[in-house]
C-alpha cells in the first residue's frame, strides 16, 4: 500500500508507476483505492464511474479498468456536500457528517471488492487518501490504515519534499500513529526533489537513525508528466508553466503558476484557454493538448487572464448552476459573450455545453436550489436536469458542418451526466454528432449543437479531444483562422503517447527506487 504525509503528494502517479513496473517483471497487477474523492472520473464499458486515477493505474497495469479498483467515489457539490457513487451507480447526495454516519455499511462492499481483485491478480497495489494521521477521521478508517490491516498490507509512506517540511511531515505522520500502525510502514518515499541528492542523503541518514525505517527512494520532480491525475488539486500545486513545455514557451525563469499572456505569444502558436471552474470535472480532457507542437494551454479562472485565444473551453462541472454563476461574478460570462461576437471558436464539454445555452433548468432540485438560470444564449438550447445520471461509454460519427472542419473517422468518448439538452434544429443550428453505440449497444442519438458559423460547439462527449482525427483536424482549422500555414501532420498519437509515458515514469521511478527493496517488503 502507498500511503502519504498528504494530499498531493503523489500517491496515485507511485501507484502507477508501480503498476507499470511490477507489469514490465511479469506480475499481474491491478490498483485497489477503497475511497476516492475527486470529479475526475471515468465511465466503464458496463456504463459505471470510476475515479480517473485508478484508470490511468489500469492502464499503466495493462488491463482493463474494473469499478471494484475504486468501489467507493466521492464527487464534491459544495463545501460540505458530495454526490456518492458506490460501485459505479450514484446513490445520493450527502453531507459530510451524514456520509461518515454511514461510512460503516460500505465496509463489506470494500471488501467484496477488494477480493474480487485478490482472486484475479498476484499483486494489488493499493492507494490511501490524503493522510492515515487525520486523527479526527481514524475512527472507522476505511481507506488508510483501516484498508492495510484488511488486506495485511505493509505500507510505503509517501512524502512531496518540493513543498518543504517533508522530514517533519515524515516524523509528524508518524508520531500521530498507533505502535501497530507505524510498525505496517515499512519504507519512506520522498517525491518531487529537485537539486543534488548528495546535500540530501545526511538528512535522509539522519531520518533513517531517529525513526528506523529505510528511506526506499527519493523521486525527482518530473515535468511534462501528463499522466491523468486524481483531481483538479494538481491545477494548484503544478507550476503551470509545463502546460506549454513541449511548445518551447515555458517560463523558466519566473517560476510562475500562470504562463505569460497571449499577447507574449509568438504568433505562429494556438493558443487556447480553458476556464478554471471552481468545481471542475475531468480536467484531463485537455491534457493531450500539451504534446501538440505550437499549441500552448492555459487554465484561466479570471475575465483579464483570457486575452485573445484561438479557443476558447469550458469545461465540464458537477455544478453547472454554480459554477455559472461563478462565471456572471468575474465578468467571465460577458468576456466568452464578447469573443464569440469577434469570432473566437468556443467549445463547451458536458456542463459547459449546457452553459453555452439559452436555459438551465433544474425542477427538482437536483443539483442547486434554484429552479433555473439563463445560460450565455450563444446556442439555442435548453437544459432541464433529471435525477437519473447518464453513464456510457460511446461512439459517435461527426456530422457534415458547412462552416467547419470535417472528421471522417469514428470518435469515442464517454458521457457523465445528468441533463437532457433540446433545441430545435433549423437553419441556424444543427447537431454536432449522431451517437451510433452506447455501451456496446447500437443507437441512433444526436449529440450536441453547433452554431451555424461554426464558431460554437457544444458536446456531452468526454474525450473527444482524445481522438487524434478531430483534434488534429481542429487544430488546422483554428491555424488557418489564424493565417497560419498547415503543422504539415506534426500531431501527437493518443493511445501511444500514453503508453510511453508511462514507461517514462516506470523508467524514472525504477531507476531511483530500490525495487530489491520494495520486493523484500512485499516478501
Amino acid at each position: 500500500m502507498v500511503q502519504g504525509t498528504g494530499s498531493h503528494v503523489g500517491k496515485s502517479i507511485l501507484v502507477c508507476a508501480l503498476c507499470r513496473i511490477l507489469k514490465q517483471d511479469g506480475y499481474r497487477v491491478a490498483p485497489f483505492k477503497a475511497q476516492n474523492m475527486a470529479l475526475n472520473s471515468f465511465v466503464t464499458k458496463d456504463g459505471r464511474e470510476m475515479g480517473r486515477a485508478q484508470v490511468a493505474q489500469a492502464e499503466a497495469a495493462g488491463i482493463e479498468p474494473m469499478v471494484e479498483m475504486n468501489p467507493i467515489l466521492l464527487k464534491p457539490t459544495g463545501d460540505t456536500g458530495s454526490q456518492v457513487v458506490i460501485m459505479g451507480k450514484p446513490i445520493g447526495n450527502m453531507t459530510a457528517r451524514e456520509y461518515y454516519q454511514k461510512k460503516g455499511d460500505f465496509v463489506s462492499i470494500i471488501k467484496e471488492a477488494y477480493h474480487t481483485l485478490k482472486n484475479h491478480f498476484d499483486i494489488i497495489v493499493i492507494e490511501g487518501a490524503g493522510s492515515p494521521a487525520e486523527i479526527n477521521l481514524k475512527d472507522g478508517d476505511i481507506v488508510n490504515m483501516g484498508m492495510a490491516e484488511l488486506a495485511s498490507a505493509p505500507v510505503l509512506l509517501v512524502t512531496d519534499i518540493d513543498r518543504g517540511g517533508a522530514f517533519a511531515w515524515i516524523v509528524g505522520t508518524l508520531e500521530l500513529l498507533t505502535a501497530s500502525e507505524r510498525d505496517r510502514v515499512k519504507g519512506i518515499v520522498f517525491n518531487k526533489f529537485r537539486g543534488d541528492k548528495g546535500i540530501l542523503k545526511p538528512g535522509l541518514d539522519m531520518l533513517e537513525g531517529r525513526i528506523n525505517k529505510p528511506v526506499v527512494g527519493v523521486i525527482p520532480y518530473i515535468h511534462n508528466l501528463s499522466i491523468d491525475d486524481e483531481d483538479s488539486v494538481s491545477l494548484e500545486y503544478s507550476d503551470g508553466n509545463d502546460w506549454g513545455q513541449e511548445s518551447g514557451v515555458r517560463d523558466r525563469n519566473t517560476g510562475d503558476k500562470h504562463l505569460p499572456p497571449d499577447s507574449q505569444l509568438p504568433v505562429s502558436f494556438v493558443d487556447i484557454v480553458v476556464i478554471k471552474l471552481p468545481r471542475i470535472s475531468n480536467f484531463t480532457d485537455f491534457n493531450i493538448f500539451v504534446h501538440e507542437k505550437d499549441v500552448r494551454v492555459r487554465f484561466v479562472d479570471k475575465a483579464k487572464d483570457i486575452g485573445k485565444p484561438d479557443l476558447l473551453i469550458i469545461p465540464g462541472t458537477k455544478n453547472t448552476i454554480g459554477d455559472f454563476l461563478f462565471l456572471e461574478e468575474r465578468a467571465i460570462a460577458e468576456e466568452v459573450k464578447n469573443l464569440s461576437l469577434r469570432g473566437t471558436m468556443i467549445i463547451g464539454i458536458c456542463g459547459g455545453y449546457q452553459m453555452l445555452g439559452r436555459e438551465i433548468n433544474d425542477p427538482l432540485h437536483v443539483e442547486s436550489s434554484k429552479g433555473g438560470i439563463q445560460g450565455l444564449g450563444l446556442l439555442n438550447t435548453v437544459t432541464t436536469f433529471a435525477r437519473e445520471k447518464q453513464t456510457y461509454q460511446v461512439k459517435a460519427q461527426m456530422l457534415e458542418h458547412e462552416n467547419l472542419f470535417p472528421v471522417t473517422g469514428e470518435l469515442s468518448g464517454y458521457e457523465i451526466h445528468m441533463g437532457d439538452t433540446i433545441f430545435s434544429e433549423h437553419h441556424s443550428m444543427k447537431p454536432f454528432a449522431r451517437i451510433t453505440e452506447r455501451a456496446g449497444k447500437a443507437v441512433d442519438i444526436m449529440d450536441g449543437c453547433v452554431s451555424a458559423d461554426g464558431h460554437v460547439l457544444g458536446t456531452y462527449i468526454h474525450g473527444i479531444f482524445d481522438n487524434d482525427e478531430f483534434r488534429s483536424r481542429l487544430i488546422e482549422y483554428l491555424r488557418r483562422k489564424k493565417g497560419l500555414n498547415p503543422s504539415n501532420g506534426r500531431h501527437a498519437y493518443f493511445k501511444a503517447l500514453k503508453e510511453c509515458k508511462y514507461d517514462e515514469l516506470a523508467n524514472v521511478v525504477r531507476e531511483n527506487i530500490n525495487m530489491n527493496l520494495v520486493y523484500s517488503i512485499m516478501q
